[in-house]
């Protein structure tokens, strides 16, 4: 336990100096958490002038407070929508997720097929580039204060978008790599998500005033304790039947967001998502083999600057669908770049499967692996640093559209 202890404060010491020298240089504390993560974390490089390195695992007190930054997250991103906002904006949406659908995942499928990789390999590969990072983008909004900016409105849109679809995308996919259950397998595990999710997505649109009196409490520590408690069941629940934690904890903020509890819930729980995000962001360095990454370099380097093209191309469109100014629109591709949960997922359902026996994937397991973990560092620091630049970014290339 002692060690435990002393690893978890390393952690922590980690992450704020990490974050105290961010602030320092005017920089994204996201790309230095993850970066902190890969300096004190148990893969290369180990040791500096003979001093270890290896000072924090990747264990299960990680792996969980990584899980709850995404449950908090993305609550928090509920926050912003109604139901019945996203029921009055579901053809921008859909129209939107189409475009960032076709554009993103089909420059995936090209870039698998051009490097030679089987059908079943490529379309796992078109989904590791395809989805942005909910967490991440979540957090740089927040961050950047672009939250109540009117590129919001499509970012959060595609976001929903690909977190749904890629619910319906990872249960054909394990049905397909596991090989248990077949298409009726996948079939009964879409049912049931989207009846979770249609059930969820109601008690948001009746229950206002039920959520609003039951979490009418006296004290700061009991309504933290219910608020995150209760999106917490609700994320687990949904993951123990197949379902995403990460839209489960989003319609769980929706059906706050019509509360009178909005403004108490920024003020209480909002230190509690900074630091179990930190975690989050911790957890892919600790994940991260940069040694790895010189056997995957030339698929690496394909990805990151052609599903950065599509990205940005497919949210400034998106941002055109909602009526914004190219430089909004520009603003909205530059937001959704990030890449990172549901790209490790995918990639870890590989790795998974390869080791069940599933022999067709035995040498695309390593190969998954270090790619995945590779494109979500590089696109996670890229995406937080562009939008970061975003005006002199969007200065330069507005006028150039414009012509």
């Amino acid at each position: 336990m002692a060690a435990l202890l002393v690893e978890l404060g390393v952690a922590l010491v980690a992450l704020a100096l990490a974050g105290i020298a961010a602030n320092r240089l005017s920089l994204s504390v996201i790309p230095a958490y993850i970066l902190v993560g890969i300096l004190v974390g148990p893969n290369p490089p180990t040791e500096v002038a003979g001093l270890s390195l290896q000072i924090v695992g990747y264990g299960e007190f990680v792996e969980l407070a990584a899980e709850l930054g995404i449950v908090v997250l993305l609550f928090f991103l509920g926050l912003e929508f109604s139901v019945g906002q996203l029921l009055d904006d579901r053809r921008r949406i859909a129209s939107a997720g189409a475009v960032d659908f076709l554009l993103n995942f089909g420059i995936g499928v090209a870039i698998g097929l051009a490097f030679g990789r089987t059908l079943l390999e490529t379309v796992l590969l078109a989904g590791i580039v395809y989805i942005s990072s909910s967490a991440i983008v979540t957090k740089t909004l927040i961050e950047q204060g672009w939250i109540a900016n009117p590129e919001a409105d499509p970012v959060l849109g595609t976001l929903v978008f690909e977190d749904i679809l890629i619910a319906v995308y990872l249960a054909v996919v394990a049905a397909l790599v596991t090989g248990t259950g077949g298409l009726s397998g996948a079939v009964v595990d879409v049912g049931v998500a989207f009846a979770f999710l249609g059930g969820l997505a109601l008690v948001a649109w009746y229950a206002t005033r039920f959520v609003e009196a039951t979490f009418d409490l006296p004290s700061d520590e009991l309504f933290l304790l219910s608020v995150v408690g209760t999106a917490t069941l609700i994320a687990g629940v949904a993951l123990s039947i197949g379902v995403s934690e990460a839209v489960a904890a989003f319609f769980v903020g929706t059906a706050f967001s019509q509360t009178s509890h909005t403004e108490r819930i920024e003020h209480v729980i909002a230190p509690t998502r900074d630091l179990f995000a930190a975690f989050f962001f911790f957890s892919i360095g600790l994940q991260t083999d940069v040694t790895l990454l010189a056997g995957v370099a030339g698929l690496l380097a394909v990805a990151v600057v052609a599903t950065t093209v599509t990205k940005l191309t497919s949210g400034a469109i998106s941002g055109r669908i909602y009526g914004l100014s190219p430089t909004r629109s520009l603003r909205t591709g530059l937001a959704l770049i990030s890449r990172g949960e549901f790209s490790l997922i995918i990639a870890a359902l590989v790795v998974s499967a390869a080791g069940s026996g599933n022999d067709s994937l035995a040498d695309f397991a390593p190969v998954v692996t270090a790619f995945a973990v590779g494109y979500v560092l590089v696109m996670s620091v890229l995406g937080t640093v562009l939008v970061q630049y975003a005006d002199a970014i969007t200065g330069r290339l507005v006028p150039l559209l414009d012509r």
